[in-house]
Formats: C-alpha cells, sequence, structure tokens
C-alpha cells in the first residue's frame, strides 16, 4: 500500500507540470525559444542531481529520506517560479524544482522494484500512478476554484501536490524504505528472458538498450515540452487536460499486462517497437493536425510510454544488480531521458519560432526511427554473424 501511496501522490505532481508547466511559462512572458532554453536547463540539472541523491540512498540505504529531500526542493520552488519574471531567476527556479522531482521519481522506482523482486509486477504498482495522474488532470481541467490558468494557481497546486508526495514519504514504513542488500544474492530483475546479470554493467547490449531509450525520448521531448502549446496556440482547441488524460488512460491497459508482454517478447524489441510507435505517433502530429488524428495519436501512448516505460524499467533492472538499482535507474532517468530530452527541448523551441509546431514534430520522427533502426540493424548483423 505504502509504495502504491507513493507513485500516487508523484504522479499528482507530474499531474500539474506536464500539462501547465509550459503554459505557465507561457504567461509569465516568454517565448517558444526561451520556454525551450529553461525546459533544456532543466533537463541538464534532471542529469546530474538525481546522480548524487541515487549515491546518497544507495550507500545509506535510507531512501525515505532522499526523497523527502527532494520533493522539499519541488514545493519550496514552485511559488517562487511563478512571482519572479526574469530569465536568470527562472533558470535557477526551475533548476532547483526540477531536480526534486527528477530525482525522487528513480529513487521509488528503484525501492519498487527491489521490493518486489524478480517474481513482483512492477505494472500493477506503477498502474495506480497513471489512474492518479489521470484523477489529477481531469480535476484540474474542471475545478471549481484556483484555476490553473495564473502563474500562482498552478504553483500552488504543485505545492499541494508535493506536500502530499512529502506526508507519503514520511508514511513509508522503514521495511520499505531502508534497503539493506545481500551481496551474494543479486538477481532480483522483474522480468525479461533475454536479458541476464552481467559482471561488469556496460555490456554492448546494455549500451544498446540505452541508446534506443535516449533515442525514442529524445523524440518524445517535442511531445512532453510543447504539446500543451502546440494544442493551445496552433489548434486553438482548449483540451490540453482532457487530451493528456486520455493517453494516460490508454496506457493503463498495457501497463498492467506488461510483464506478461515482456516476458513473451523480451525488452529490447518492445524498446525498439516503441520506438517506431513513437515516429507513427510524431507523424500524426505533423501530416493530419485535426482533431481526430491528434485523439489517435494520444491513444498510441499505450505504446509510446505504457509499453515502453515497463520495458525500460525491466531493462535496467535485469542488468544492474540490486546494489546498484537506483544508480541503474538514475542511468535510465538521466542518460537515457533526462540528456536527449534536454536537447530535444534546447533545439525544438528555436525549430517553433522559425518553422511551426508541424515542422517540430516531423523532424524529430528522425530520432525515433533511428532508435528502432538500431537494433534491427544489430539483430540482423547478430544474425549474419550466427550463419557464418
Amino acid at each position: 500500500m505504502h509504495l502504491i501511496l507513493a507513485h500516487i501522490t508523484v504522479s499528482m505532481i507530474y499531474g500539474v507540470i506536464s500539462p501547465y508547466l509550459p503554459i505557465m511559462l507561457r504567461l509569465l512572458g516568454y517565448r517558444a525559444a526561451v520556454i525551450g532554453i529553461l525546459f533544456a536547463i532543466a533537463e541538464g540539472v534532471g542529469i546530474t542531481g538525481p546522480f548524487l541523491f541515487s549515491r546518497l540512498a544507495d550507500r545509506s540505504g535510507n531512501y525515505r529520506r532522499t526523497i523527502i529531500f527532494s520533493f522539499a526542493l519541488t514545493t519550496a520552488a514552485a511559488v517562487p517560479l511563478s512571482i519572479f519574471i526574469q530569465p536568470i531567476a527562472s533558470a535557477l527556479l526551475i533548476a532547483v524544482f526540477t531536480i526534486g522531482h527528477r530525482a525522487a521519481v528513480p529513487l521509488i522506482d528503484a525501492i519498487t522494484s527491489i521490493n518486489l523482486g524478480e517474481k513482483g509486477n512492477y505494472g500493477k504498482i506503477r498502474v495506480y500512478g497513471s489512474v492518479s495522474y489521470v484523477c489529477f488532470i481531469l480535476f484540474l481541467q474542471w475545478v471549481p476554484v484556483l484555476q490553473p490558468d495564473t502563474p500562482l494557481n498552478i504553483s500552488l497546486w504543485i505545492l499541494f501536490a508535493g506536500a502530499l508526495a512529502m506526508g507519503a514519504s514520511f508514511l513509508m514504513p522503514s521495511k520499505y524504505a531502508n534497503v539493506k542488500f545481500d551481496q551474494k544474492n543479486t538477481n532480483s530483475g522483474p522480468c525479461g528472458k533475454e536479458e541476464k546479470q552481467k559482471g561488469t554493467l556496460w555490456t554492448p547490449i546494455f549500451i544498446l538498450g540505452l541508446a534506443c531509450i535516449a533515442l525514442s525520448r529524445m523524440a518524445m521531448a517535442s511531445i512532453y515540452s510543447f504539446f500543451p502549446l502546440f494544442m493551445i496556440e496552433y489548434m486553438n482547441w482548449n483540451a490540453v487536460g482532457p487530451m493528456l488524460a486520455l493517453a494516460s488512460i490508454a496506457e493503463i491497459p498495457f501497463i498492467l499486462l506488461s510483464k506478461r508482454i515482456i516476458r513473451r517478447f523480451g525488452t529490447m524489441p518492445l524498446l525498439a517497437f516503441t520506438s517506431a510507435m513513437v515516429a507513427l505517433r510524431l507523424g500524426l502530429y505533423a501530416v493530419f493536425p485535426y482533431k481526430g488524428s491528434i485523439i489517435i495519436a494520444q491513444l498510441l501512448h499505450c505504446f509510446t510510454f505504457g509499453l515502453f516505460h515497463p520495458a525500460a524499467i525491466a531493462f535496467i533492472s535485469n542488468n544492474v544488480p540490486p546494489e546498484k538499482r537506483s544508480f541503474g535507474m538514475t542511468l535510465y532517468m538521466s542518460v537515457g531521458s533526462g540528456l536527449p530530452i534536454f536537447i530535444g527541448n534546447f533545439i525544438g523551441g528555436f525549430i517553433i519560432d522559425s518553422a511551426g509546431y508541424r515542422a517540430l514534430f516531423g523532424s524529430f520522427t528522425a530520432f525515433a526511427i533511428l532508435g528502432a533502426a538500431i537494433y534491427v540493424i544489430y539483430r540482423l548483423k547478430e544474425a549474419s554473424v550466427k550463419r557464418a
């Protein structure tokens, strides 16, 4: 129950950030290129900060204390971020803000993976986060008071969600949050048929998988950071919340079935497949910018996150020993996600200012296609070696 509560509350934070943080920055008067730079700064600190937090948690074994401190940073920076309208101040505040929630996510995923063990089903825990995300987004869409239509109101909802997350972390029992490792028994990956624990972390298959993850997330940066602005400014459609909620509803069945699907197909083929689905999703935004096709594209979130995220978690878990699990999850969040999104955000804002949203989505399909292609090339090369 306490692990579920942790996923519910951290997802509530993202239920505010995902749709409304870009809108907050736009309401503060920043143009798309500046917003892209601010998000790039956020991703930059989101790469380095979580590594420090994960190292601290791994060495001390006290995950709860580190998670609470992470959420405290996000809550402390939320309101000032909505008040100080100056690029340098915004950059500093968004850095502190991002370090907080970005550090908490891999730590929560790490303790979830460790406590579940190899027979556990990560998807059954994670799905509560998806439900929480959907419900909170829809709640904010129609809330009668403190509507998230001003920077201050948006920041107050972030503060509310962050306080709940801190409270849930305080209530987490030590048996979940304080982890001691048995060095003789380190096989606790949740699922996956093709990976085995290795003596070294940086194996060819691990590097390949991390590259596939990174390219997919670089492509998704165009959606994560700029989809709300695309809906408001290009589509003139006030449905950001419902569209994000629809995407999260679509992901729920695949998160629930993810363990069975991963055991059947393996993590690497699924990572390549979901990269191809990212390319399809972006192509719909770019070529068919109509309400019907956007709805279809949002439903593809069932693959681009609902199947991708559990496969990525399983891939990391099966290639990283438990005593380094939070470091492995941080690699996923930072190198596999943070760094490529940093690059995507930085260039994405300039593409919007110079060529528009359709050009942004169309150009970013190349990253997703490359992510799927490198795995296909690897398997073809592997097959030719076996035949030889």
